[in-house]
């Protein structure tokens, strides 16, 4: 078993598990973001053992060093969170993204949802796209089953996309599996934005929400998104260069009457590619990437 669970659990009534994980899928940290709002002020329930997940050289602990003395380490983590909003149990998986046993792993989650009761696996994620800040961030959904989106919620993106997997989408299948329905929702990231994309969060939490039935903070992520649109504008307005590339994006976006269409499989794996390309230093040549 590659966990710890508390003795003293809460009760919990048909509580979803929510997952999201740093790294791959998680463009500009959006998702982790949403997830860390949601999970704020709840209690830790479950820790995931890392030795057995990580690999320290790739992912180091960070050691305080204080006048000279070895202070702290403070570990990479993996861990389950309940926090309760309205008449909804969440459990919140969040944390590093593991390095290693992800088969191990998903199967030691399926059986930890089932000593939990979780009564559906809900996936969030971010990818880069070609969409540019102007527009609403699109959100993809994808369902382990027929009936499992509602209130307008997209599934796709239409065609085949083949990319490198997450440990995310191995916990997800392995769950579903197991008999537990399941779903994922994906914010679309600009490809110019950095290390943060409010927007993105907020919209996560906003199609969370309303999946669930219920109402969840986003706190200040609202007024860091009016402030990140702020600062693209800008940099819109004096450099042609990013003027053109979000005149070309908001083409892109526009589907029959204007209205707002997701990406197929071939144009978001061409935009994955690129994102590998620039910013993970992985071989989009390699085989099985692409469509």
């Amino acid at each position: 078993m590659l966990y710890d669970l508390q003795q003293d659990l809460p009760a919990l009534t048909e509580p979803v598990m929510v997952a999201a994980l740093d790294g791959w899928v998680d463009a500009a940290g959006a998702a982790t973001a949403a997830v860390d709002r949601i999970s704020g002020g709840g209690a830790v329930i479950a820790r995931f053992r890392g030795d057995e997940l990580f690999d320290y050289r790739s992912r180091r602990p960070v050691l305080d060093v204080v006048d000279g003395h070895l202070s702290q380490l403070v570990w990479p983590e993996l861990a389950v969170t309940h926090v309760r909003h309205g008449e909804r149990d969440l459990l919140v998986l969040a944390g590093a993204e593991p390095d290693m046993r992800w088969e191990a792993l998903a199967r030691d989650m399926t059986e930890l949802c089932r000593t939990l009761g979780v009564a559906q696996w809900i996936s969030m994620g971010a990818v880069p796209a070609a969409v540019p800040h102007t527009r609403p961030v699109p959100v993809m959904a994808t369902a382990s089953r027929e009936g499992l989106l509602h209130n307008g919620e997209t599934p796709g993106p239409s065609g085949l996309l083949r990319v490198p997997a997450a440990a995310l989408s191995v916990l997800e299948m392995g769950v579903s599996d197991g008999g537990l329905p399941a779903v994922g929702f994906f914010a679309q990231v600009p490809p110019y934005a950095g290390t943060g994309y409010a927007a993105a969060s907020v919209a996560l939490i906003e199609h969370l929400g309303r999946h669930l039935g219920v109402s969840l903070p986003a706190g200040n992520l609202r007024a860091a998104a009016t402030v990140e649109h702020q600062r693209f504008d800008q940099v819109v307005e004096t450099d042609p260069e990013t003027r053109e590339i979000v005149d070309r994006l908001e083409l892109l976006g526009e589907g029959e009457g204007g209205q707002e269409r997701l990406p197929t499989g071939e144009e978001l794996a061409s935009e994955l590619e690129r994102f590998l390309r620039e910013h993970a230093g992985e071989d989009p040549d390699s085989p099985g990437f692409g469509t």
